[in-house]
């Protein structure tokens, strides 16, 4: 296996793997035992999961496991808002990669409700999340090149309220001249206190971005992944 050159801060662990079907099937293996330990000791555990196309074999991998569905909540970290026809619907996705097999009798909880924005729809997600299971039990996040993870982007005009510790809201509505379409994301004071927190990574470049973040970790707005580098983070990388 190639080791990637990279120096990561005290307290992360690194997974790295040669494939990314590979890494996808540890992540699963790691999530599942996590999850399988709380499930022992908590009603209710819950689970927050990230789109796009890398964790779509380790969506497929967790589908399959032996674990008490019934008893998992899953929502998304962020999601565009789209309706769930559109192919940049993450909330499909999961439906099509992880919402089957075993886990689908997983509660599903979906950030995207009726209303033409997010700032309309921040009410009824509001009131879909009251039940959700808190803290979270296991965050998986990715990453993009800009360093944002969920939808904590750099440009986003509403990030500084989104990143603040204090915040006692679940959910943030988002908007950048990056994007293509606006977003709602859990902010950062959720997503902080998960109780366990994976970063799942493919390729060169997401390795590039990463060593970038380590190297200046104090500037959080800068590139809000650095937010979550921190000991006991747990990244699961494959070229």
């Amino acid at each position: 296996m190639r080791t990637p050159d990279i120096v990561l801060p005290p307290g992360v662990v690194a997974h790295f793997g040669d494939s990314a079907q590979q890494v996808a099937l540890d992540l699963a293996d790691t999530v599942a035992k996590f999850l399988e330990g709380r499930l022992l000791k908590a009603e209710r555990v819950s689970l927050a999961v990230s789109g796009g196309f890398t964790p779509v074999p380790f969506f497929q991998a967790l589908s399959l496991k032996q674990l008490d569905w019934g008893r998992v909540d899953i929502l998304l970290a962020d999601e565009r808002w789209v309706d769930e026809a559109d192919l940049a619907s993450n909330t499909r996705l999961v439906k099509e990669n992880l919402l089957r097999n075993n886990a689908a009798a997983a509660r599903y909880f979906a950030l995207k409700q009726n209303g033409n924005t997010p700032e309309e729809g921040l009410d009824a997600v509001k009131a879909e999340l009251e039940a959700l299971t808190l803290p979270l039990d296991v965050l998986i996040l990715g990453m993009g090149n800009d360093g944002h993870t969920a939808s904590l982007f750099p440009d986003a005009p509403e990030l500084v309220c989104a990143m603040d510790t204090q915040c006692q809201h679940l959910v943030a509505a988002m908007s950048s001249p990056s994007l293509e379409q606006q977003r709602i994301t859990l902010t950062y004071a959720l997503m902080d206190n998960a109780r366990f927190t994976a970063l799942h990574l493919r390729g060169d470049d997401k390795l590039e971005t990463l060593k970038l973040a380590i190297s200046q970790p104090e500037d959080l707005l800068a590139m809000p992944v650095r937010g979550f580098m921190k000991p006991g983070l747990q990244v699961f990388w494959s070229p």
